[in-house]
């Protein structure tokens, strides 16, 4: 194990559209941002085909152009993009400890975490050939292809009832599938999706698989109390059974949710270490867009570059 150790001004982990604008914004205040892209280049949008809602890009874009587009903006002005991952961190000391691939070390002055977050799947072969095929983790994001079709989607708290509801008003009929005889999400939400006369709830279902070659074209379902099979007729399949916030070598320092998503300062980034801020999915359970990502990345790096400021660092 080499014990090789570097020292940094402005470290950033993660590279989605969080981490991508903070090191914009840092290299610009001449932070000198280092990062390290971690083990999903350019985030979750490299796993999405079409990105049709980010401002600017009128006509549309492919997930993972963008994103070398927002790499391309951060290396023009002078950010050290590197491979590797963050393996470990100690914040306990003034100085900012984060090991790289478990081999180097960095300290760092200031450090802005952009770790994302990671949609939870069902673990099939089929769901992960067809993922940005007619299978989709955001309804948000993708609901739009899938205008006057019959879509599923499996889940049972409150993002898969308010995206049942959404994908209702886009689409022809909505198949909710339910592994239980009930819902975790709030009943305002549950009545909401009661309401909704093209939404059917599937309950005490089990997803088998989902059915197509290049594009989704139908998913068997069984019911685990009677055992019956059925296929569902439908295009789109969206998996809304949660995401994983990235947090989890951060937490023995960094305050989060019960979930793992990291606390920040209302209105800020800041996270309970001074110096070490948060930007993204890592600690947005509620909107999880690209642009609100952004916008947080550019609040990490002028939060950072005021704490710097206010220490006398140069």
């Amino acid at each position: 194990m080499s014990n090789e150790t570097e020292h940094v001004k402005c470290l950033i982990i993660g590279s989605g559209p969080a981490g991508y604008t903070a090191a914009i914004y840092a290299a610009r205040a001449d932070l000198k941002p280092v990062m390290y892209q971690g083990l999903q280049p350019g985030g979750q949008l490299t796993i999405t085909t079409e990105v049709e809602n980010y401002p600017g890009y009128p006509k549309g874009t492919q997930g993972p152009e963008m994103m070398e587009d927002f790499k391309a903006q951060a290396e023009r002005f002078g950010t050290d993009i590197r491979y590797g991952y963050a393996t470990s961190v100690d914040f306990s000391g003034s100085v900012h400890k984060v090991v790289i691939d478990e081999t180097k070390t960095i300290t760092a002055d200031s450090v802005i975490i952009a770790t994302g977050a990671s949609a939870k799947w069902l673990g099939l072969e089929s769901e992960q050939r067809l993922n940005g095929f007619g299978v989709s983790a955001c309804a948000v994001c993708d609901g739009y292809f899938f205008r006057q079709q019959d879509v599923a989607i499996i889940g049972a708290g409150d993002t898969a009832a308010e995206e049942a509801t959404y994908l209702a008003k886009l689409c022809k009929k909505v198949y909710m599938i339910v592994r239980r005889g009930e819902m975790r999400a709030s009943k305002a939400m549950q009545h909401r999706v009661m309401n909704t006369p093209n939404i059917e709830v599937l309950w005490n279902t089990d997803t088998l698989e989902i059915l197509g070659t290049k594009t989704v074209e139908g998913v068997l379902v069984q019911n685990n109390k009677t055992q019956e099979k059925r296929t569902l007729d439908v295009t789109g399949f969206f998996v809304a059974i949660g995401h994983k916030p990235n947090s989890d070598i951060f937490t023995d320092y960094i305050k989060t949710d019960d979930v793992g998503y990291i606390l920040t300062v209302p209105g800020t980034t800041k996270t309970n270490i001074e110096g070490v801020f948060a930007a993204g999915d890592i600690s947005d359970k509620t909107y999880r867009q690209a642009v609100t990502a952004a916008g947080s990345g550019c609040m990490a790096a002028i939060d950072a570059e005021r704490y710097l400021a206010a220490k006398g660092v140069h």
